[in-house]
């Protein structure tokens, strides 16, 4: 019997990819093992690999797969039709698709309203990117597609961590740091959703003395894990954070525990603010002012005279304040205090018994954790690392999903940043790090991504609000990011926008004074479920009815396959190519600190027993039958595949021919060459044939570079943190230009634009909608063996899991149950 150990990569979450063997005996993919040489190298998960990898056998040989190209007979959309699926060979397949998208670019790639005719759709949480091929070249030879028509990030996700994350510091999401000793989380369920990385760090920690302090409704693994679990009442954590802010302010004496160092010179705080909320500025330079105690003046933040600044009181200056627009306000002597200040003032209401009465958690309770969160903070200390000398603070804040997302994330991301910036947390080992900068490239170097601006702040780039600019475009998303201005364009900006607009205007029309919703002509379904990842699923069935030509590129036959008029069924995770990037700071690189960055392979490890084809080959075949072939091979040669490396040099040339159509496992070679002489600095060169047998390739990637605080000190930057002028200034300019076009229904959103947010009890809400007769608060939970999804059809998987947990099943508190006589093993109605 011939055994083969072929090495692969499994990424069905974002803790992906996972380096494994997969193991094939006589032709027959029948398991996988860990990729031990990965415990050789110090990486902290040792090669070993979390559950839902061993779910990919029975993903390959799932006998409900879509197994070859299927095209809808019945022109009818809806649950209770039949598609009438007919199957067709790829030649015909493809040929309707690519007939589609000539038709588009004989129109234009651009409808009446500026909005992009063909839309595609990814799944969640960058997952699609370990698989999709060769698309970024697709799309960047077609031109501007719509990403907007999203699934369910836009409730389900992180996204007020990720926006404002990297807003103030470059983290798509926070997480602590393995000199980590004392982690407060809130929500956030790692036990789980970490993957064997963040569970194995997790342990080292927790072998070395750290606590871990779990704040949530009810008890989750990672809780039950916890040294301490404080139950809380849903959506009212800002609260509790706040609460925390008010103790360390005004209780244990700022003065006295806070790092004045960190808040002087690293953040906005000494920064004076005017009458108008914005910055007091040099009237001649227009730099910010700070107040220097010792000399008794006002001078620019960058002045090489600055003996101290000023965090609190008040002073008289002449200054300019320049607000929305641009507008200047000129004072010959007024009134201003430093954003510090403002903070001490802003925070003196949210005392612990205020949030004692929204929570339910104790006033006690939370004076006990903040003086617990300054004592573990050891404001002062410094560790070295890569011979460089750093601040040193073990203690760090995460947010879990719900709780950084929806009403009241705004509060609480910032709450969370501004109790890191007390301490000088942010940044530095033992603190909270971001993972990965996904709306400010690169991903995999956030130290690339940091830029300075001219007020000494990290330089952020939302998109323009000022009036003869507003909105930029075309083209124009059908979820609009001219709403959402601190996305910005970059990067994943198309994946945070607020995807229930477009499926509300699909569905129901446009608002008022909104350029009415049309749908795209044509669009591209890639490994996502949007009507069932929403909220409102029939909504969103309607909208996609509208739809004049709907195409899964799919695995089974899943609600949104229903709706499709064309199936086009890709070889799976086992059956196809793809090379993709690990370590560095990403997000699964940053949570393991693991100090290498390289790339790895996915690849087949059996030939596709069914009917399919690889996402690159896809790819290819349309762009030359659209007429594009010669933009999709240059887009490759300029380095969309290879971080920007282009496929030719001064010393070597693997750039494509445009005259040649070529294979995956040709173009997948060329990328393998490209990026190994490009991390090896032109040393070594290594083949398709070489990542077959080896798997990955990687070279050190420097330590420090997890964190900001060195290259932050390098360019003289500071955290616009606590106070955020900028915000306030965009949320003024944007209800401006909503209100120039008599659009008034977006007001309560625009109110969250404050330089100082407020904190209010946000569960009442649902209180208000369900009213008294709902008393009840009905959690989701995740398990690590199907998080994200996969594996909820795997029999293998499933039976496993509920082996030791009630699923499908509901879990209720034992006095409550027992109030309503309700019993183990109940038939009950939500």
């Amino acid at each position: 019997m011939a055994v083969e150990k072929i090495p692969t990569y499994c990424f069905q979450c974002p803790m992906g990819p996972d380096l494994i063997y997969a193991i094939v005996k006589d032709g027959v993919f029948v398991g996988i093992e860990p990729n031990l040489e990965l415990e050789k190298l110090g990486h902290p998960s040792r090669g070993r690999t979390c559950p839902k990898a061993y779910g990919l056998v029975l993903k390959t040989y799932n006998p409900y797969r879509v197994r070859r190209p299927l095209i809808r007979t019945n022109p009818r959309k809806g649950w209770d039709q039949d598609p009438g699926w007919k199957e067709i060979s790829w030649e015909e397949a493809l040929g309707i698709l690519a007939e589609k998208l000539r038709e588009i670019r004989k129109k234009g790639v651009l409808d009446e309203y500026g909005r992009p005719r063909l839309a595609i759709t990814l799944g969640g949480a960058g997952v699609p990117e370990g698989h999709f091929g060769t698309l970024p070249a697709f799309m960047s030879a077609w031109g501007p597609i719509d990403l907007t028509l999203g699934t369910g990030q836009g409730y389900k996700c992180y996204h007020t961590e990720h926006v404002l994350g990297e807003y103030w510091h470059r983290a798509f999401i926070v997480e602590p740091t393995p000199e980590t000793k004392w982690i407060l989380s809130f929500g956030g369920n790692d036990s789980a959703t970490k993957g064997t990385i963040g569970n194995a760090v997790g342990a080292e920690r927790r072998a070395k003395g750290a606590k871990r302090i779990q704040v949530e409704p009810h008890a989750s693994v990672t809780a039950i894990a916890a040294d301490e679990w404080i139950p809380i009442k849903p959506k009212t954590d800002a609260a509790f954070l706040y609460a925390m802010i008010y103790v360390i302010l005004y209780e244990l004496g700022w003065k006295k525990v806070a790092d004045l160092e960190f808040l002087k010179k690293m953040t906005n705080s000494p920064y004076l603010i005017g009458p108008k909320g914005y910055y007091c500025r040099d009237p001649e330079t227009l730099k910010p002012l700070i107040w220097d105690p010792v000399d008794n003046k006002a001078k620019t933040f960058d002045d090489v005279s600055i003996k101290d600044l000023a965090l609190d009181g008040e002073y008289e200056i002449e200054c300019v304040e320049v607000g929305p627009d641009e507008e200047m306000y000129k004072y010959d002597k007024v009134g201003v205090k430093p954003a510090f200040q403002l903070l001490l003032e802003h925070m003196k209401r949210y005392t612990p018994e205020w949030a004692e009465k929204i929570t339910g958690v104790p006033a006690s309770t939370i004076r006990r954790i903040a003086k617990e969160y300054v004592e573990n903070a050891m404001v002062g200390a410094t560790i070295e690392i890569d011979g460089v000398k750093l601040p040193y603070r073990p203690v760090a804040i995460t947010l879990g999903k719900s709780v950084n997302n929806g009403p009241g994330a705004f509060e609480a991301v910032w709450a969370r940043t501004v109790l890191a910036v007390l301490v000088g947390a942010l940044e530095v080992p033992g603190g909270m790090v971001g993972t990965g900068a996904r709306l400010n490239p690169p991903a995999h170097d956030r130290w690339s991504s940091v830029m300075p601006s001219p007020d000494g702040i990290l330089a952020n780039f939302p998109s323009p609000t000022q009036q003869e600019i507003w909105p930029l475009g075309p083209p124009y998303f059908r979820s609009p990011l001219e709403l959402t201005p601190l996305i910005g364009h970059r990067g994943w900006a198309a994946g945070l926008a607020p995807f229930p607009f477009a499926w509300i205007a699909l569905a129901k029309g446009s608002p008022a004074n909104w350029p009415p919703a049309n749908p795209p002509d044509v669009w591209i379904v890639y490994r996502a479920n949007p009507t069932s990842a929403n909220v409102d699923r029939q909504l969103v069935a309607e909208a996609v009815k509208k739809i004049p030509f709907t195409v899964i590129i799919g695995y089974t036959m899943d609600e949104i396959a229903w709706f499709a008029d064309l199936i086009l069924p890709e070889s799976i995770d086992t059956e196809a190519y793809q090379i993709f990037r690990i370590g560095g700071t990403t997000y699964t690189g940053t949570t393991a600190f693991w100090p290498y960055f390289g790339f790895a392979l996915k690849q087949p490890v059996i030939k596709p027993i069914y009917d399919t084809k690889d996402p690159t080959d896809i790819w290819t075949e349309l762009a030359a039958r659209v007429g594009i072939l010669d933009k999709y091979y240059e887009a490759i040669n300029r380095g969309a595949l290879t971080f920007g490396q282009p496929l030719k040099g001064s010393d070597y040339d693997y750039s494509l021919d445009p005259s040649k159509k070529y294979s995956a496992e040709e173009i997948w070679d060329r990328v393998a060459r490209v990026i190994t002489k490009w991390l090896s600095g032109g040393k070594e060169e290594r083949g398709l044939d070489w990542f077959k047998k080896h798997g990955f390739y990687i070279v050190p990637f420097p330590r420090i570079r997890f964190y900001l605080h060195l290259i932050m000190q390098m360019w003289g930057l500071r955290y616009e943190v606590p106070y955020l002028e900028s915000i306030k200034r965009i949320g003024e300019e944007l209800k401006r230009r909503l209100h120039e076009r008599g659009v008034h229904w977006w007001d309560e959103q625009l109110e969250e634009y404050k330089a100082l947010p407020e904190a209010k009890d946000y569960s009442v809400l649902w209180d208000e909608f369900y009213g008294p007769d709902y008393d009840l608060y009905l959690i989701t939970s995740k398990n690590i063996n199907i998080y994200h999804a996969f594996n909820v059809y795997n029999p293998h998987i499933i039976e496993n899991v509920s082996q030791y947990l009630d699923m499908p099943g509901l879990s209720i508190n034992r006095e409550t149950a027992k109030k309503r006589g309700i019993k183990d093993g109940d038939l009950v109605v939500i």
